[in-house]
C-alpha cells in the first residue's frame, strides 16, 4: 500500500433564488450558488481531491455537467459515489482537509453538521474530516461577493501499481 495525496479546487457564482448548500448542509440564505448539481463548492473540491489522489480523473469526468441525471443532485451523493469508486480501487480514505473561501456565510455555527454530513457520505469518522473557512479580505470575485471558492486536500492509502 502507498500513501497518495490529491488536491481539489472549485468555484461557483452566487445566484439569487437558489438554495445555499455547503458541506452538505443547507444554509438559511436568499442566495445560493449557480451550478448543474446543488453547486456545493466545498463537496466538489473534496471530491476532486479524492479522485485526484486515487488517479481516477476528476468530478467532470464522472459527473458531467450536461448529464440530466446530475441536475440538482446532492453533492453528498456525489461524494458517496466517489467513496465507492475509491473502495473499488482498493483505496482507503485517511483524511480530508477542506477550506471555504467566502465573505459570507459564517461556517462556524454549521461546522459540526458539515463534518457529520461529509464524513457520513465518505464512510469515514468525522475526526478524519476538517472544514475551515476564511475570507478573501474583500478582494477579487470572492471579496466582491460574486462567488465562493473552496480548496481541499485528501490523503488516501491505495495499493501500489505493479512495477
Amino acid at each position: 500500500m502507498g500513501m497518495r495525496v490529491g488536491m481539489g479546487y472549485d468555484v461557483h457564482r452566487i445566484e439569487t433564488g437558489r438554495p445555499l448548500v455547503l458541506g452538505g448542509v443547507r444554509f438559511a440564505s436568499d442566495w445560493g450558488l449557480a451550478g448543474h448539481s446543488d453547486a456545493d463548492v466545498l463537496c466538489h473540491a473534496i471530491g476532486d481531491a479524492l479522485l485526484g489522489a486515487a488517479g481516477l480523473g476528476d468530478l467532470g469526468t464522472h459527473f458531467p455537467p450536461g448529464d440530466p441525471q446530475w441536475k440538482d443532485a446532492s453533492s453528498l451523493l456525489l461524494l458517496t459515489r466517489i467513496a465507492a469508486l475509491l473502495a473499488d480501487a482498493g483505496a482507503r480514505i485517511e483524511n480530508v482537509d477542506a477550506m471555504l473561501v467566502a465573505e459570507a456565510p459564517k461556517v462556524a455555527p454549521h461546522r459540526a453538521a458539515m463534518l457529520v454530513a461529509i464524513s457520513g457520505a465518505l464512510g469515514i469518522s468525522a475526526d478524519r474530516v476538517s472544514v475551515k473557512a476564511t475570507t478573501n479580505e474583500t478582494m477579487g470575485f470572492v471579496g466582491r461577493r460574486e462567488g465562493l471558492a473552496a480548496m481541499a486536500v485528501a490523503l488516501i492509502e491505495r495499493p501500489e501499481a505493479a512495477r
